[in-house]
């Protein structure tokens, strides 16, 4: 039997509803609307009436401020009815289903959920349409009704066997074209001709799952196909730039680099010219690609420690476009994932967002978006949601105002975690180790993940691509946290991988160099999914780990004290294979060195015309003072900040606006190293730095401030300068046959190269996302600097002012003729800077 119970928070608690009937009046123009009454609907099935009864007052409701009713009470003029599409995972049902497990003792029961909205006043059927597409974002949700189903447990057919591509060998050019646009492929024709190739060579067809997972593979996302590619030609009329690329040419001989020229080489050459000169001597190498990790000394006080600091940045720029609360919240979820696969506990983050004008009235709309206030609002309230639900202090919130992110939002996290070295152990796995998936279980939501973040947004987006983006469920990886700051749990670790976007096949794939994969142990959200859709489903909060066999059942027994589901999918075998079964059937056998070679070699060639001698200018002219007053980009982000807890882990030391009236932000965040016990007075500062309106005018000067940004705010907040470490985001239009637009991120890439070389800090990490196009509009020049470094509490100051009366100087550097800071008098100030604040004569 199904049971049915309806909520609503009582009045003067109904902020939900007063925010929404505000933004259909104030943003809408619905004015017709008289009030609005909001109804969460629990529908329950497994369970007993006596328990049920029980549950009211206990699971679904808080007596205090909410109301409970077994039938609507009231119809208004008008009802909308929503619920979650199949598939999507729905926290507030599981948590629901949970509660009621711990009480019953038993099985635990099915909870489905729906959102009512009674909404009083004469509208039309238009004004009603108008307000179903403002709280139904098809990606997510469907219309639905008040049926009381007759049960909750839909029958899922068996899946069939995998498809195998008959006649694939045999497909002329037009026949894979049109291949890849019926499956959905994010591949071009040279990569699916490479399979072709191989799989000729193999004297077999494809399986379908053979073809999504070397799609998933070699995606943008996964394998960074766009900053790989081989730059054939490459053109630089700007001389000052020019010759930047001539001393990369120059670096590339003396480190004996003999890989084509491409984008990535430029983002990581700058780190190994430092480390080679002896000046990065403190970076942890290891065969792991999880997070950036530095080696720090920790006072402690049992003495001074050996730990590790461990930073990434991560975008969710294409969920968040079109599903912004889920693609926000695993933003932040996929940004801690990769810290914590190096076994580091996550203690704050950082959100810097980007976006179009969120106060343009909603039928100024572009036609295939949704409204930048919707994206806005929803994604801060996904990412808050998700941060303050695992327990992460959010140090520092901003969002940067450009018209060019009208062509996709721009949503990025930054994390920083810590571990004690001795707790973190990296080995190589052997034939015969196995591999154990933790944490959540496998659903539909996130097939397609990477290969949906590797493509443009289009017109057609909103409609077709649901299952790409995930809900977070913060609980379960806050579970994970637990467990790996265990280092009898850790130390039983020889090698971990998140699972980010590409699921099964890239987070255990790549593991080992030989796997074989049993997609049959692999925990479901439901019945009925195949093997393609186990294999390169995302499911954000999962783990897969590396463990002796004989230490196999001892992992389980931890993970079990943690509530962590924990199953053995795969075993490290000595061929050199990626194999997976499903029912006992081999559905993919890759050879490792053919999913190593990323597909087919792509090759562009790359230009960079002369820049004017104003866009060589960092500062922009005002000419009109209250224009810049009134921008928004002046406006204050209080508001925004204060939906996210930076206060979690009392390690915070720099609150986000300080200051008597706490109205002046910071300009960095400072949080103490999470020791167990005891106490500390190391910590960590962390800053961005970033101007859009410079990079889109001189992408080159844009990266290089874009460092020169970072580094000071580290600086002015008591940072390290010769502890200090940078992280860079690369976010750019879509990638074309024209050599100016692959000279964007080119001459960006430069900017930050001379930058690293002048301050001798280099970048060891990053995120690169190319596809910010929408139609004919693109993102501006993108290349955001993070700069991460160690300090004492002692020497930490914030930027208000403390008392009346006291002098403010303007410490600034010479310049050149290309508005660049001269390297030498930058230094001297940032040495000056340090020195004032450690003798601790400024405040």
């Amino acid at each position: 039997m199904v049971y049915r119970i309806f909520t609503e928070k009582k009045q003067n608690f109904d902020v939900e509803a007063k925010g929404l009937l505000s933004d259909i009046k104030g943003f809408l123009k619905i004015n017709e609307i008289e009030n609005i009454r909001l109804f969460n609907c629990y529908d329950v099935e497994n369970i007993s009436e006596e328990l049920f009864e029980q549950c009211k007052i206990t699971v679904f409701s808080e007596p205090q401020t909410d109301e409970t009713y077994s039938e609507l009470p009231d119809t208004g003029d008008c009802v909308i009815v929503h619920e979650y599409l199949p598939g999507q995972f729905d926290q507030r049902a599981d948590s629901a289903a949970q509660c009621i497990q711990l009480i019953s003792c038993g099985q635990r029961p099915i909870v489905r959920t729906k959102k009512v909205l009674v909404i009083y006043g004469k509208l039309s059927s238009e004004q009603i349409e108008a307000i179903e597409k403002y709280v139904i974002n098809p990606v997510e949700s469907m219309k639905s009704d008040l049926e009381l189903p007759k049960t909750l447990d839909i029958k899922v057919g068996i899946p069939g066997a995998v498809e195998v591509i008959n006649g694939f060998n045999f497909f002329n050019e037009d026949e894979l074209l049109q291949f890849i646009k019926d499956r959905g492929l994010a591949m071009d024709l040279n990569d699916i001709k490479c399979c072709q190739k191989y799989f000729i060579s193999k004297v077999r067809n494809p399986t379908i799952t053979e073809i999504k997972v070397l799609d998933t593979y070699w995606s943008d996302h996964c394998r960074h196909t766009t900053f790989l590619t081989v730059l054939d030609d490459v053109e630089i009329k700007e001389g000052y730039i020019r010759d930047s690329y001539e001393k990369y040419l120059e670096i590339r001989k003396e480190l004996k680099i003999r890989k084509p020229v491409t984008l990535m080489d430029m983002a990581t050459i700058g780190a190994k010219y430092l480390k080679d000169k002896g000046c990065l001597d403190k970076i942890d190498v290891s065969d792991e690609i999880n997070a950036c990790t530095v080696k720090i000394d920790v006072d402690t006080d049992n003495g001074t420690e050996k730990w590790l600091l461990l930073f990434k940045n991560e975008t969710h720029n294409h969920p968040t476009e079109i599903e912004p609360f889920g693609g926000a919240a695993t933003c932040i979820g996929g940004a801690i994932r990769d810290p914590l696969s190096g076994r580091s506990y996550v203690y704050q983050a950082m959100r810097v967002t980007g976006a179009s004008n969120p106060l343009l009235p909603v039928e100024e709309t572009m036609a295939g978006k949704l409204p930048q206030r919707k994206i806005v609002t929803s994604a801060a309230a996904g990412y808050s949601s998700y941060g303050n639900q695992i327990g992460l202090a959010t140090g520092l919130v901003d969002e940067i105002y450009h018209d060019g992110y009208t062509a996709k939002h721009m949503e990025v996290g930054m994390v920083v975690g810590a571990a004690p070295a001795k707790n973190v152990i990296r080995q190589t796995p052997e034939a015969g180790d196995v591999v154990i998936l933790l944490g959540g279980k496998t659903g539909r939501d996130g097939c397609g993940g990477a290969t949906g973040s590797s493509k443009s947004h289009n017109i057609s987006s909103l409609e077709s691509c649901g299952a790409e983006v995930q809900k977070g469920n913060a609980p379960e990886e806050r579970k994970l946290q637990r467990l790996f700051r265990n280092p009898k749990a850790t130390t039983l670790i020889k090698r971990c991988n998140d699972f980010g976007a590409g699921g099964v096949s890239v987070a255990v794939g790549e593991l080992a160099e030989g796997l074989e994969i049993n997609l049959n142990a692999i925990s479901k959200k439901y019945e009925g999914l195949d093997g393609t859709e186990l294999a390169i489903s995302e499911s954000q909060e999962r783990m897969a780990v590396v463990v002796a066999e004989k230490d196999l059942n001892t992992f389980m027994t931890l993970a079990e004290e943690e509530n962590l589901e924990a199953n053995v999918v795969a075993k490290v075998t000595a061929k050199d294979a990626m194999v997976m079964l499903w029912n006992s059937k081999v559905i993919c056998e890759l050879d490792r060195s053919f999913l190593n070679s990323n597909g087919a070699a792509k090759h562009a060639a790359a230009a960079i015309s002369e820049v004017s001698k104003n866009e060589k200018v960092y500062k922009i002219p005002v000419t009109d003072p209250e224009k810049v007053v009134a921008d928004l980009n002046m406006c204050s982000r209080q508001g925004l900040s204060e939906r996210f807890d930076s206060t979690i882990g009392a390690g915070t030391v720099l609150m986000p606006f300080g200051g008597k009236y706490q109205k002046t932000p910071i300009q960095a965040m400072v949080a103490k190293i999470p020791v167990l016990k005891g106490e500390t007075k190391t910590c960590s500062v962390c800053a961005y730095g970033y101007n859009p309106y410079v990079s889109e005018r001189n992408p080159y000067n844009g990266a290089y401030y874009a460092v020169v940004e970072s580094v000071a705010k580290v600086i002015a907040a008591g940072g390290n300068m010769h502890e200090c470490y940078l992280t860079f985001q690369e976010y750019f239009k879509r990638m074309s046959e024209d050599p100016n637009g692959w000279g964007l991120p080119l001459s960006a890439l430069l900017g930050s190269l001379m930058a690293q070389l002048d301050l001798k800090i280099g970048s060891i990490g990053g995120k690169d996302s190319m596809s910010g196009t929408f139609e004919e509009i693109s993102v501006p020049p993108t290349l955001i600097s993070f700069a991460v470094s160690k300090s004492n509490t002692d020497n930490i100051i914030s930027p208000e002012f403390k008392e009346s009366g006291k002098k403010v100087y303007l410490v600034k550097p010479e310049y050149n003729e290309n508005g660049l800071p001269v390297k030498d008098s930058m230094i001297s100030v940032f040495e000056l800077v340090s020195s004032l604040i450690s003798d601790k004569k400024t405040k």
